[in-house]
């Protein structure tokens, strides 16, 4: 038996350390002795109950995880006890999804991530499908190689899924720990980004300053409104609640762009007309592929992406509600939990 962080029910703050067996893995697995896992937003909306996707109870949470392969499948070729390496978060897919073989299968309806529909990893051994692992370079620490998901997650908002060109003014609402990617990500490709946030925001609001992009509280008109007055070229809505896609749409320039990386369960409660007047483009951005992840590892293995300054600490895991509760409260942007 070993020790877990488990969400075993719905209600609000349902999460515990619990004792589970260690996972018995399938021919095509591997499984992987936790070296460091993240805590995401995600955990922590499961940890108060303001989720809004299907949890299967009870579930150990965790979906940023790096660590060792200790035992492989019968049918595992290419990979070795020993490896380092770093997971995707799709745990479960449908081979014949019509997505899954246009190579989108974070884009299959049936898609089952660690954390919510299977296992995670905030204990000592996960059981990985060897399809979705990734090595890690000797020269990226496995502490920084656990926090490839997230970084993954803004490669995708900033570079796939929008175009982004050097002298862009893009703006972000939402310094969370997606947010502060994205705009590292798009200061990657020459943007000018501004990073919008509440008072209670400051200390979060440091870090978008660490990445070179400009500070903005309460609110941001002004510095979107920059040069011709038009607007953000593009407009990343990195923020946890639905009324952000309305200063979105105010914000955004005639042709321009939004890229809707943050979840928002509220009704909107409002028009999109200001989307067709404009002109505009609203692209959701969820989750990510093999080739996001490979083009992620090299930037961070080559530091061309430091994410040194949105690492908040390191915590045993029997400590995961302190660091839970820090990033909650904003304290810090990203825990790291040491199983």
């Amino acid at each position: 038996m070993e020790p877990a962080v488990v969400n075993y029910s719905e209600e609000k703050y349902s999460v515990d350390l619990r004792q589970i067996a260690r996972p018995t893995i399938g021919d095509e697995d591997v499984l992987l002795m936790v070296e460091a896992v993240g805590v995401c937003g995600s955990d922590l909306h499961q940890w108060t109950s303001n989720h809004s996707w299907p949890v299967n109870y009870p579930v150990v949470l965790g979906h940023e995880f790096s660590g060792t392969i200790v035992s492989l499948g019968k049918r595992v070729e290419g990979w070795a006890v020993g490896d380092r390496v770093v997971s995707e978060t799709a745990a479960v897919i449908d081979a014949n999804s019509p997505m899954t073989r246009q190579g989108l299968y974070n884009l299959d309806p049936s898609r089952k991530g660690f954390g919510y529909g299977v296992d995670g990893a905030m204990t000592k051994y996960v059981r990985v499908p060897s399809r979705i692992l990734h090595r890690v370079p000797d020269s990226l620490s496995l502490i920084k190689a656990a926090l490839t998901e997230p970084c993954c997650v803004a490669y995708s908002a900033t570079v796939v899924n929008v175009s982004i060109k050097p002298g862009d003014y893009i703006l972000v609402l939402g310094p969370g720990p997606i947010g502060l990617l994205c705009a590292a990500m798009a200061r990657l490709q020459g943007a000018i980004v501004g990073v919008a946030g509440l008072e209670n925001d400051r200390e979060r609001l440091k870090i978008a300053q660490a990445y070179g992009c400009d500070v903005l509280i309460n609110d941001a008109e002004a510095w979107a409104r920059q040069g011709d007055g038009l607007g953000a070229d593009g407009i990343i809505d990195a923020a946890g609640v639905s009324a952000t896609l309305k200063i979105a749409m105010n914000l955004v320039r005639p042709n321009g762009w939004i890229s809707k990386v943050g979840w928002g369960p509220q009704p909107l409660n409002f028009s999109l007309d200001p989307l067709v007047q404009k002109n505009v483009r609203l692209q959701g951005s969820f989750s990510h592929n093999w080739p996001i992840w490979e083009r992620v590892i090299r930037l961070l293995s080559t530091g061309l992406l430091n994410i040194d300054p949105v690492i908040g600490g390191e915590w045993a895991l029997e400590n995961w509600k302190d660091a839970f509760e820090k990033m909650h409260s904003g304290e810090i942007v990203k825990a790291i939990l040491r199983p």
